[in-house]
This record gives C-alpha cells, structure tokens and sequence, in this order.
C-alpha cells in the first residue's frame, strides 16, 4: 500500500511530504494524522532543527480537503495540530488550494516554484473551517479579502509581493531551498529562535475563532482521554480515593 505521507531526514531538516500526487495531495483524514504525528515526533527530536511541508509532483502542494475522506484538517495545521519552537517552512510547487493554503499561511516561512497558484474558492462551495481568518493578520487587509470573498486565484509572483510567500524560485526548487534554509538556519542559536517564534505566535499573530476552537479542543480531549480521566472513572466504580498522576 502506497504511503499517503513520505517522511524523511535530510540531516537537520525533517521533511514532510503529501504523496498523493494523483488526487492532488488532497488532504484526507490519513495524511492529517499522518502530517501531525510526524510533526510531533519531529518536536520531540533535538537532533532535527527545521521542518519542510511538500507535496509530490509539480501539479500541486495539495489541493486542499478531500472530500471525499474529510480530514480533520487542524491536525495538519502548524500552531494548531501540533507546536513547535523549531522553524517550519512550507514547500510550495503547483496549486495550493483550500485548507493546503492555511497551512502555507501557518507556516514560519513559505517559498514557492514559479508554477504556484494560491487559491481559496470555499465561499463558491459553500464550506469553510474558518481558519482562514487568520489571513488579513499576515497579509494585507485587502488583498486576504479578495482571495477569500472573490475566490480570486493570486499567482507566485503576486504572492511574493503580498507576503503570502518570502521566494519565488525556479520551478521543481521549492523544496531544494526549502531544504537549504532549514540547514542554514540549524546553524543558528535555537533558544534565541524558539523563544523568538513562541512570542510572535503566541502573543503578536492574531488568532481566529476556529483556530482557537481548535486549541482548546485539544486540551479538553487531552483530559478527556488522559489516563487521570480514566482512573477517576475506575475509582469511582470501586469506590476508592483516585490516584491522580497528571496524566
């Protein structure tokens, strides 16, 4: 069975890639896990500096939301499904539609192939998760309106001018650079970074209500499903003090 998810090390650099280039690296239920696990593993390893989110093939980054295996998408988010002091950069070649382009936003940093094409058409198929409310906090007002109540498709070029995108490269180099800037940066000093983006994305980048909704889903299932829940629940049955243990 083909991987919905490659990951690999590039020494430093963890690299994440939707491999689903027939289905548009659509993003079903399986890659959002298989994207939050690996992005979790990849916080606990101090070995590996910098994360890159890729999808295979030069059609697209992803096309968003499958709709046909509904993903549930904050998973996949960065600052959302998982969090992480480290870099996080997204490797954008082709489309990136829909929910693939909120996690281009939530990314640190974004460089694009020539060929990328940033698109968000959720108000002509009458859905939305909401996140993307996020965006007129990282680009400018009007523009994130544009995207997102005309549908209006923005190009590599114009994203870069925007500041949806820091670069705009060749096409097929997206993750080659993506990959040299995670290096480059493992070269520096990871407290000062740390410290640095768990300010700005804590307490300076705004935060929609879904993605706040997300958040705070997280920690109630964190208790729900923690093993504390479950001793309450046993010594209530046998009528004994819990032995809570904080987890």
């Amino acid at each position: 069975m083909t991987e919905v998810v490659k990951v690999w090390d590039d020494g430093p650099v963890r690299i994440v890639q939707i491999n689903r280039a027939d289905k548009g690296n659509a993003i079903s239920a399986d890659v959002a896990i298989a994207i939050q696990n690996a992005m979790l593993e990849f916080g606990q390893d101090d070995s590996l500096r910098c994360a890159v989110i890729t999808g295979a093939g030069l059609k697209s980054f992803s096309f968003g939301a499958d709709v046909s295996q509904l993903p549930e998408l904050w998973r996949c988010i960065p600052t959302v499904g998982y969090t992480t002091d480290k870099p996080v950069i997204a490797a954008v070649e082709g489309w990136c539609i829909g929910g693939a382009l909120v996690v281009a936003m939530m990314a640190d940093l974004c460089v694009t192939g020539r060929g990328g094409k940033f698109y968000y058409p959720e108000a002509k198929l009458g859905l939305t998760g909401g996140m993307i409310a996020a965006l007129p906090g990282r680009i400018p007002h009007k523009i994130a309106m544009e995207l997102i109540l005309l549908c209006r498709m923005i190009p590599a070029e114009r994203a870069a001018q925007v500041g949806l995108v820091n670069e705009v490269v060749d096409e097929g180099k997206a993750l080659e650079t993506a990959i040299a800037w995670g290096k480059e940066m493992a070269g520096f000093a990871p407290m000062v970074m740390g410290m640095l983006k768990r300010v700005i994305t804590t307490e300076i980048l705004p935060r929609g209500p879904s993605e706040q909704w997300a958040l705070h889903g997280q920690r109630l299932d964190a208790i729900r499903y923690g093993e504390d829940a479950k001793e309450g629940s046993a010594a209530f049955r046998e009528k004994r003090p819990p032995v809570f243990r904080n987890r």
